[in-house]
């Protein structure tokens, strides 16, 4: 097993780029199914769940390349409609199959995805609004079987603007019988950034990132050249960093507008912005403020991704912050771990505590889930002596080459073998 070694505050300096949106990858190679040619797919990251991605592209019959951060694959040869169960349990965006494979080979079969345990994601919207659709849909426990001659459009109301369930209708819906309408959807960059590359095929997406989305069904779409958003979660996951060491870097490839959210945050931490064309210039003070409230929201509100990287950050602020957590009811698992830093906070009814300590200690812990694995991490840089992260496959799901990238803005931090630390620990012991 891998686990990140850390040796802590070290104040982060210097310039870094983002990959592309993991949260914007994942559909659009799903969508890739439907596409009569090739995807080019530029800036696609090599994280852990896009190499499922493509190796499930890959069991289906596409043919898949990847060329550095460009990644091409090729649909016309998809020979099976079934994806094997414990590549489905792996990864939760892989119920995006589900709409594209109905919509290109009539049927789909899969299993229950999985995922981070975060907290209930349920799969019911996604059924519900395929049903919509027109598709016959058979579950039986942990799988699913939905067959349609050809969906047809359809009004979809969703209870709860979910990120998947609006890109799952608008990925099946782009080559159906008429005119879908989703009111309610999800806003979030990711979904403009999917009906963008849908478009760019030839599919006639109208009103992504607005309180309606409607879709004009076509018979079929053509190869298109894309290029991902970069990840805005990578990018406040650097500046909770940031934060959290007193540092002062400078973030490129970003967009400020998908950033929105999450300044005034940083902002009351005491933490100063200097945005310019295409970067991000942001400068830590030595100690940070408290935060008087943050609530997650779906967007234009605060990202509930982003909540556990500056919850460690504000874990070493002056002062008590209160964050509240409307999205995941698990989210706050991270919480015991961080503890173990020394860090003082406590979770009641979805809602986090966070009485800032002046120092953290370097601490053995394991990562919960992507995000708060992330947040774990943090806590390392900001620690006093040597941290062990454990578990660090959640955190590769998401971030490329993160220690590296945390290196060159001079952490201290490295990816060693578990049996490493056992030897240390057995030397010091015989010394």
């Amino acid at each position: 097993m891998e686990i990140f070694k850390i040796n802590g505050q070290h104040r982060l300096t210097g310039e870094v780029t983002l990959h592309g949106a993991k949260n914007s990858a994942l559909p659009i190679l799903c969508a890739s199914v439907l596409v009569n040619g090739q995807s080019i797919i530029h800036n696609c990251p090599d994280l852990s769940d896009v190499r499922i991605t493509l190796k499930i592209l890959e069991d289906l019959g596409c043919k898949v390349k990847r060329q550095e951060d460009t990644v091409i694959i090729d649909a016309t040869g998809i020979k099976t409609s079934q994806i094997d169960e414990s590549v489905m349990r792996t990864m939760r965006s892989s119920i995006l199959f589900l709409g594209a494979l109905i919509s290109r080979a009539g049927c789909a079969s899969i299993y229950l995805p999985g995922g981070c345990d975060i907290g209930t994601r349920p799969v019911d919207m996604h059924i519900k609004a395929l049903k919509s659709l027109g598709a016959v849909i058979k579950e039986n426990g942990s799988s699913i079987t939905c067959c349609a001659d050809r969906l047809t459009g359809a009004k979809i109301i969703l209870p709860f603007a979910s990120v998947g369930a609006t890109e799952n209708i608008m990925i099946a819906a782009a080559v159906s019988k008429g005119k879908t309408t989703i009111i309610n959807p999800a806003r979030e960059p990711e979904i403009c950034d999917l009906a963008e590359f849908l478009n760019k095929c030839g599919a006639r997406i109208y009103g992504a990132g607005e309180t309606t989305i409607e879709i004009e069904g076509v018979n079929s779409l053509h190869s298109c050249e894309h290029r991902i958003i970069p990840d805005r979660i990578l990018a406040s996951t650097y500046m909770s960093a940031c934060a959290a060491t007193g540092g002062e870097i400078i973030i490129n490839d970003i967009r400020a507008a998908h950033l929105s959210p999450v300044f005034p945050v940083f902002n009351e931490m005491g933490c100063r912005l200097y945005l310019q064309q295409g970067s991000l210039k942001i400068s830590a003070p030595k100690r940070l403020r408290r935060v008087k409230m943050i609530k997650t929201m779906p967007f234009p509100a605060f990202p509930t991704d982003s909540q556990s990287p500056i919850a460690a950050a504000l874990a070493v602020a002056k002062g008590t912050s209160v964050i509240k957590e409307n999205i995941f009811e698990n989210r706050f698992r991270f919480v015991s771990q961080l503890n173990r830093f020394g860090a003082d906070i406590t979770v009641d009814d979805q809602m986090a505590v966070i009485n800032g300590v002046k120092e953290l200690q370097g601490a053995d812990v394991f990562a919960t889930d992507l995000r708060g694995g992330a947040a774990l991490v943090i806590a390392g840089l900001a620690a006093r002596g040597t941290t062990l992260v454990r578990s660090i496959g959640h955190i590769d799901r998401g971030y490329a080459d993160f220690e590296n990238s945390l290196t060159l803005l001079g952490a201290d931090i490295m990816r060693i073998k578990d049996e490493e630390v056992s030897t240390e620990k057995s030397m010091e012991e015989k010394s």
